[in-house]
């Protein structure tokens, strides 16, 4: 596999990160079985972007986000910021000075070839540079929980059936502390 390059997004980057979030989202919904629902993909996408828009209009204050290329392509992004609600409320108290890790995709033809890991430890530096001990991360995509929990164990809170008949969403508080931040050959 060719370098990769982690960086920060720019304003020329808008376009093509735009195409990669409606790649990357159109995937995901369709292996999870759920391509039907249009108003809840555009809705996923345009929440991106706008996500995308907060990091590039304030410099990374309100969102950060990592982009990561091969070949000047955009295979990967990962951003953290302020947390969700739903993590807000079933989370408790204490935890609003915690970063929310997100938008953790990889372009559906790089999947399974370390990407996400390779943005993870870096995001991971990122908020350790910036004070930051501690994560949330959440998610109700079944596939995606697979990674989340082979990566930082069983949730901490597991929302049972919150999105229909067995299917849970689940949200993950972590120290960084207590996370490994490995480098490994990222290859094809």
């Amino acid at each position: 596999m060719s370098d990769i390059e982690i960086r920060r997004p720019d304003h020329g980057d808008l376009e093509a990160l735009m195409q990669f979030f409606r790649i990357v989202v159109t995937d995901t919904f369709a292996k999870e079985g759920l391509a039907h629902l249009q108003d809840d993909i555009e809705q996923e996408i345009e929440s991106k972007i706008q996500y995308l828009n907060q990091d590039l209009e304030t410099s990374g204050e309100q969102r950060y986000f990592l982009i990561a290329l091969i070949a000047g392509n955009v295979v990967g992004t990962i951003e953290y910021g302020p947390l969700n609600p739903l993590i807000l409320q079933t989370a408790g108290e204490g935890i609003k000075e915690v970063m929310e890790i997100g938008t953790v995709f990889v372009h559906p033809d790089y999947q399974g070839r370390g990407i996400g890991s390779l943005l993870l430890n870096v995001i991971w530096l990122s908020l350790l540079s910036r004070g930051y001990r501690e994560f949330c991360l959440d998610s109700g995509y079944t596939i995606a929980q697979k990674i989340w929990k082979k990566k930082f164990g069983e949730p901490d809170h597991l929302l049972q059936n919150y999105w229909g008949e067995e299917v849970h969403h689940m949200i993950w508080r972590r120290s960084i502390d207590d996370i490994s931040v490995v480098f490994r050959n990222i290859g094809g």
